[in-house]
């Protein structure tokens, strides 16, 4: 086994055990069903009594083998792992895990930030849990459905599921908070913090200020071609990459050679490469 994978599976037992703690500190005990099989084994464990992680795993045993005959040993041993483990741990931590407050609307919040912060970094260095993802894969072969329609509408119905059965649509509501912040932390971990801006400068002196991206700017630049077809004539769009710090440089630098340019400015997620982020280890395909 290489160390790539070594530090995979490494990130991937951080973020299953960042999720366990999150659903056994915040979620779990205060009723909170953030839709998924966790959600799902938050309701059976208040109906019956069952251990979550016990009642996690046992929800994705079915799913494993319809997973197995829709879609064939894809998801391999990684899945088995993720799910797995984080089963285990969250009966395990259960056990001692402190729970910081019985406000529901800081349960929602923090309990969505850990098991989103969790679930982006086994999603980052391609781990799964299994769960509802798995489900709305399987499903995708039966009905066609976009895997994203899929999931709102498992999420929902354990969500209504929830309100009815703890007779409480304010812990539905709190619910839907969690989802949303624990989307919103996936992203963020996989995307990462917009720290830099995308620009794409059209000007008639495109040479000009290419020139000056590149000399005094200290960034590179690429042209690209392209035709107005409001005058149909042919020029060249710059594209550059900057940091945020630059962007008012750039923009002055711009203007100064022609009033008026035309720019777009748009958000960057995440760039990697020379004069930004190097590649992290476990980056990229085996």
């Amino acid at each position: 086994m290489s160390w790539k994978v070594i530090w995979e599976f490494v990130w991937v037992t951080a973020g299953v055990v960042l999720t366990a703690l999150g659903l056994d500190m915040f979620l779990i005990p205060n009723k909170i069903a953030a839709g998924g099989v966790s959600g799902i084994a938050t309701i059976i464990h208040y109906v019956t009594g069952s251990p979550v992680g016990l009642t996690m795993l046992a929800l994705n045993v079915p799913l494993f083998i319809m997973g197995i005959y829709r879609l064939g040993l894809t998801f391999g041993f990684r899945s088995l792992y993720g799910t797995v483990s984080l089963s285990a741990a969250v009966d395990l931590f259960e056990v001692f895990a402190p729970v910081p407050t019985r406000d529901p609307l800081l349960a929602a919040l923090f309990g969505g930030v850990m098991v989103g912060l969790g679930l982006g970094l086994v999603f980052r260095y391609r781990g799964t849990t299994g769960g509802t993802d798995l489900a709305a894969a399987v499903l995708r072969t039966y009905t066609g459905v976009n895997i994203g329609q899929l999931l709102f509408m498992v999420d929902a119905t354990v969500v209504l599921a929830a309100g009815l059965v703890f007779n409480s649509w304010e812990l539905a509501l709190y619910a839907l908070i969690t989802i949303f912040v624990t989307a919103w932390m996936i992203d963020l971990v996989q995307e990462g913090i917009s720290y830099t801006k995308a620009f794409y400068i059209f000007s008639d002196r495109a040479g000009v200020i290419a020139s000056k991206v590149l000399h005094d700017l200290g960034r590179g630049a690429t042209a690209l071609k392209a035709r107005g077809l409001f005058t149909g004539s042919d020029r060249e769009v710059i594209l550059t990459v900057v940091n945020r710090s630059e962007v008012g440089r750039l923009k002055e630098m711009v203007y100064q050679v022609d009033p008026g340019a035309f720019i777009i400015i748009a958000d960057v997620r995440e760039v990697l490469g020379e004069g930004f982020k190097e590649p992290e280890p476990g980056a990229g395909g085996i």
